[in-house]
């Protein structure tokens, strides 16, 4: 039996205690690890099979809150887009609309359950997709500092007019579209100005947006435009 003893316990008895505070410990870490935890993410809103003639018809749309639980190391390995909240717009058309958001909508890792979907409904407008043309209107600034008979006597754009798009409603109350502010403080004769074009509505945008060029012709009032 003492033999037994010293060639089986006794025997390397230092590195079998290390051995078993390792295991022990490792034990620990994953029994720890495989504890469940709970976490509050944020995450956009996906849409799915967006018609492409149809327009979201809102400026904003709120993201979702989705509370999730499972073990803990998967919930501190979470990558941004492992958690997201998605909305098939199969079928939808130009009316206003209620979605559901729960764990159904809800695209996630296995291992993990939703809690709460917040909002738990998404109430959004649709209409239709429309696109025209407007003219551009070059925004002066500084001509109020010319001399008494000084003007400007022309002003023209390049391109004259730009396509814009977006929901139809939204779209048709657009009258022109707008250049950013152009300083004509000092300027006498012809000038030419690079620019960008916008239009207000965040809902519409403008088509192949770039540089427009914007040429101003300032002179004493009755002197001859020349050719």
């Amino acid at each position: 039996m003492i033999g037994f003893f010293k060639r089986y316990v006794v025997h390397n008895f230092a590195l079998k205690v290390m051995s078993l505070l390792l295991a022990t410990a490792l034990w620990f870490m994953i029994s720890r690890d495989d504890q469940p935890a709970e976490v509050a993410v944020r995450s956009p809103i996906v849409f799915q099979h967006m018609p492409p003639s149809l327009e979201i018809s809102a400026e904003s749309i709120p993201e979702a809150q989705i509370r999730v639980k499972g073990p803990e190391r998967i919930i501190r390995g979470l990558r941004a887009n492992d958690v997201q909240a998605e909305i098939d717009l199969a079928g939808a058309g130009a009316q206003e609309r209620t979605f559901d958001l729960s764990s159904q909508q809800v695209r996630h890792p296995r291992e993990l359950t939703v809690v709460q979907v917040v909002p738990a409904q998404l109430h959004l407008a649709f209409d239709t997709r429309l696109s025209r043309t407007v003219p551009v209107n070059p925004r002066i600034t500084g001509n109020n500092t010319f001399p008494s008979g000084v003007e400007i006597v022309q002003k023209e754009c390049d391109p004259p007019m730009v396509t814009i798009s977006g929901p139809r409603r939204h779209v048709e109350r657009i009258e022109e579209a707008t250049t950013d502010p152009i300083d004509v403080t000092g300027t006498f004769g012809k000038a030419v100005f690079n620019t960008n074009v916008y239009v207000s509505d965040p809902l519409v945008q403008v088509e192949q947006a770039g540089s427009i060029r914007v040429s101003i012709l300032v002179q004493k009032i009755g002197t001859a435009t020349p050719h």
